[in-house]
């Protein structure tokens, strides 16, 4: 499968040309509730690696492709960090880029290994989650693998920011019951006042979950928003779409693109051109594409993918 994905429009960081470090199979160090990729148990390093070279040269063949983008997003399957030649990835994309941001979305769990943490620093943009401040909680949405905890991960986010030169995001998503308390919010409070950032982006679940769990309206996440320090940048994520430029996409673009992130009616109009938007529907009408409805919205995303959402949480050993 392409390395490369989209382009797509983010709520956040603009049009998105997307870079999976992990394209053949899901490879995380944590299987969160709300992840809106198949569960799968976590695990502490990839197995199946992309060679570099693979990742560059499509890369390169994507930008001419799709030149008017804003940021190249390296995400994953699972999460970026755990990419072995990260550091050399980001070397070599800096050499292909031009005026193009660089980006990560990672989950925060191995900024306290060195050789992520200085990698990191070498990126135009850094997004970093965070929806937990203690074990409890933490342990319950993000089901980390074994040897990650949240107290290094709060350090570690903490001594970043403060030797990071480039934009620092920190992304809450809340999930209905988790991590929605008065107590749970305090921690998240205490935690964030030492940390230097861009922005405070909280949210929650508005693509089809991996587990069956729930998130917040718009108005319990603006009541939520109140509790948090005055002097921290939050910022409600609510789910519009700016200005975008249709792009032309062939079908195996669209299927990608559907595997890596469900896409509703109105992403499909803000994203595709006419003539992709075409081929789309093709592909809808041969049933390469199905649909699947969460809390009132309906979203589009390869046939094959609903087989691998499982219809419960695992009980416990």
């Amino acid at each position: 499968m392409n390395t490369i994905f989209g382009p797509i429009h983010s709520r956040r960081f603009g049009v998105s040309l997307g870079i999976d470090l992990s394209s053949s199979t899901k490879q995380c160090n944590f299987d969160c509730l709300y992840c809106e990729l198949a569960p799968m148990q976590a695990i502490t390093q990839q197995h199946e690696i992309t060679p570099i070279a693979t990742i560059i040269t499509d890369l390169t063949h994507a930008l001419t492709q799709h030149p008017n983008i804003d940021v190249i997003t390296l995400t994953a399957n699972g999460e970026p960090t755990m990419y072995p030649y990260l550091e050399e990835l980001i070397d070599q994309i800096d050499t292909v880029k031009g005026d193009k941001q660089t980006l990560i979305l990672s989950n925060s769990a191995y900024l306290s290994n060195s050789k992520v943490f200085q990698a990191l620093l070498k990126l135009d943009q850094v997004k970093l989650s965070l929806d937990a401040a203690t074990s409890e909680v933490f342990y319950k949405i993000d089901r980390p693998a074994e040897g990650i905890n949240i107290e290094d991960i709060i350090s570690s986010i903490e001594k970043f920011s403060h030797v990071y030169r480039g934009k620092l995001f920190i992304e809450i998503l809340f999930v209905r019951g988790l991590n929605d308390t008065c107590e749970e919010i305090a921690a998240l409070n205490k935690a964030l006042l030492p940390i230097s950032c861009e922005r405070i982006d909280i949210g929650t679940i508005d693509r089809p979950p991996a587990y069956p769990v729930e998130g917040l309206n718009f108005t319990e996440l603006f009541e939520l928003s109140h509790y948090f320090d005055t002097t921290l940048p939050i910022h409600i994520v609510s789910r519009t779409h700016a200005q975008a430029i249709p792009s032309y996409f062939t079908s195996n673009e669209i299927l990608t693109t559907l595997d890596k992130r469900p896409l509703t009616e109105d992403d499909i109009n803000a994203l595709f051109d006419d003539t992709s938007k075409k081929r789309f529907q093709i592909l809808l009408d041969e049933e390469k594409i199905s649909t699947i409805e969460r809390s009132n919205i309906i979203f589009y995303l390869p046939s094959k993918n609903n087989a691998r959402k499982r219809p419960k949480l695992p009980k416990k050993s």
